[in-house]
C-alpha cells in the first residue's frame, strides 16, 4: 500500500503533548479535537475504558469528515489506575492531594488506548506501563499543586514535567505515560502504509 501524502492524519485530540510526540517521529498531522462522554461505565476496566474512548474520539471525527477531506483519524486516551481503580483529572487542590497521597510509595499503572479509523475500519492498540513513586512528603505535594502542573493531568501528575522527581521507576512506555505510546502508534500507521523511512526522507 502506498504511503499517504502530507498531512498524513488527523489527530482527534487537543493535547499539545500528543501533537508534539507525533511531530517528534515525523508524522504529519492536523489537530482536530472532538468531545466525547468520558464517564466510566459500570464495571468497566481501565483497559476497556481507554480503548473505548480512543475509538469513540477517532470514529466521531471520522464520521464528521466530508468525503473530500477524509484522512485517517488517530484518537487516544490515557488513564492512571491504582488497584484497577481509574484516577481521573483532579477536580481541585484537595482532590489532587488525595490522589498523590495514594500514589506515594506505590506502583500504579498507566493505560493508554490508541485508535486509528480509516476507509478500512478502525484498529486499536493498548499500552500498559507501571510507574513507581517514591514516598512523597505533604509539603512536596502541596508545593507541586502550586506549580499548576497537576491541574489537567490524569492521576494529578505529569511524567514529563516536575513530577519526574517523584518517579523511581518506569516499566513500559514513557511516551505512553505522556499520552501517546509511539511504538503502538507506529504499528497502527504502518498498517496503512506509513513508513519511518519516508517520514524523514530528504
Amino acid at each position: 500500500m502506498e504511503s499517504f501524502s502530507k498531512p498524513l492524519i488527523y489527530l482527534a485530540s487537543a493535547s499539545p503533548r500528543r501533537s508534539a510526540l507525533l511531530t517528534q517521529v515525523g508524522v504529519a498531522h492536523v489537530v482536530r479535537p472532538v468531545e466525547v462522554d468520558e464517564r466510566v461505565g459500570d464495571g468497566e476496566s481501565p483497559a476497556a475504558y481507554v480503548i473505548r474512548l480512543a475509538t469513540e474520539k477517532a470514529r466521531t471525527l471520522w464520521d464528521r469528515l466530508e468525503d473530500h477531506e477524509r484522512l485517517p483519524v488517530l484518537g487516544a486516551d490515557t488513564s492512571v489506575a491504582l488497584d484497577e481503580q481509574i484516577m481521573g483529572k483532579p477536580r481541585d487542590e484537595q482532590d489532587a492531594i488525595e490522589m498523590l497521597e495514594r500514589l506515594s510509595a506505590r506502583t500504579h499503572r498507566v493505560y493508554t488506548g490508541v485508535a486509528l479509523c480509516h476507509e478500512g475500519g478502525c484498529a486499536t492498540q493498548l499500552s500498559v506501563t507501571e510507574v513507581s513513586f517514591r514516598k512523597l512528603e505533604p509539603d512536596e505535594i502541596r508545593a507541586y499543586w502550586r506549580t499548576g502542573e497537576p491541574r489537567d493531568k490524569a492521576g494529578g501528575y505529569a511524567v514529563q514535567g516536575i513530577a519526574a522527581l517523584f518517579i523511581e521507576r518506569i516499566a513500559g512506555s514513557f511516551s505512553g505515560v505522556v499520552g501517546l505510546p509511539l511504538f503502538e502508534t507506529g504499528e497502527l500507521l504502518r498498517s496503512i502504509g506509513w513508513r519511518f523511512s519516508s517520514a524523514f526522507a530528504r
